[in-house]
């Protein structure tokens, strides 16, 4: 019966370590008698290997859920600044929580280097207010800006690097998603002078995103867990001059 067949592969899916047997025994408890053999060719026909096998190997999708609380992701993205030397690529750095969506701007030069990296590294892993406090792995691509100076430093503080395989930025969907949103919601609709300007577009829209802006990936919700209030006259919150809006009650 097919809805046997589909039992058999997710409860193989789901327990990487069970063999014939134990899905075997699983399916009785389910009210199901089915031989070893049969679940053997069932396995084999969706491609699912034995027991000894399976075991060997984690998808990315099982990382990722076994240690969801503990994972961050780093990655770079370039803006251009008008300056009085005319227009400078500036890069930045910023880490994001997995879990909550959090995100944190740990660097901006226009020149990185070694040294630059190594004092992100130690910023993000202060004891006192380190972004990465609390987090055992940080994923990011092969840029080499990411030294073995800078993983050595990030290993002396308990979190393991992960790097990526090249070209491969769906393993890192919610750093690139995040990229894509503030290009498209901020940096791309605006003229920026300067590094002061700069950072005051970072930080306006990083204040935005954690407490003005409605995450889809989150049930459409707001990050914040401030109560709403239902009464009250609505008004508008602007940052830089309206591009980014709030819209909320207030207090009677």
């Amino acid at each position: 019966m097919q809805d046997i067949r589909e039992l058999v592969v997710r409860i193989a899916g789901e327990n990487r370590t069970w063999g014939y047997t134990r899905i075997q025994g699983a399916l009785s408890n389910l009210g199901h008698i089915v031989a070893r053999g049969t679940i053997s060719n069932i396995l084999k026909e969706n491609g699912i290997e034995p027991a000894p096998e399976r075991c060997r190997k984690t998808t990315w999708r099982e990382f990722l859920h076994f240690h969801w609380e503990m994972i961050a992701a780093a990655d770079f993205f370039t803006v251009e600044v008008w300056t009085r030397f005319g227009l400078l690529r500036y890069l930045v750095l910023f880490v994001i929580e997995l879990s909550t969506r959090r995100v944190h701007i740990a660097g901006i030069h226009p020149v990185p280097n070694e040294a630059w990296m190594m004092q992100a590294a130690r910023n993000l892993t202060d004891e006192t207010d380190g972004f990465l406090r609390g987090k055992r792995h940080l994923i990011h691509d092969r840029d080499p800006l990411y030294t073995k100076q800078f993983r050595e430093a990030l290993a002396g503080a308990g979190i393991r690097t992960i790097r990526l395989p090249a070209r491969s930025p769906n393993l890192n969907a919610y750093a690139e998603r995040f990229v894509r949103t503030i290009k498209e919601s901020c940096l791309e609709r605006v003229v920026i002078f300067g590094e002061a300007g700069l950072r005051r577009a970072l930080e306006h829209f990083v204040a935005h995103y954690h407490g003005e802006r409605n995450h889809q990936g989150l049930g459409n919700k707001l990050l914040s867990t401030t109560p709403l209030s239902l009464t009250g006259k609505v008004a508008r919150r602007q940052r830089l001059g309206g591009l980014l809006n709030y819209y909320h009650r207030l207090a009677a």
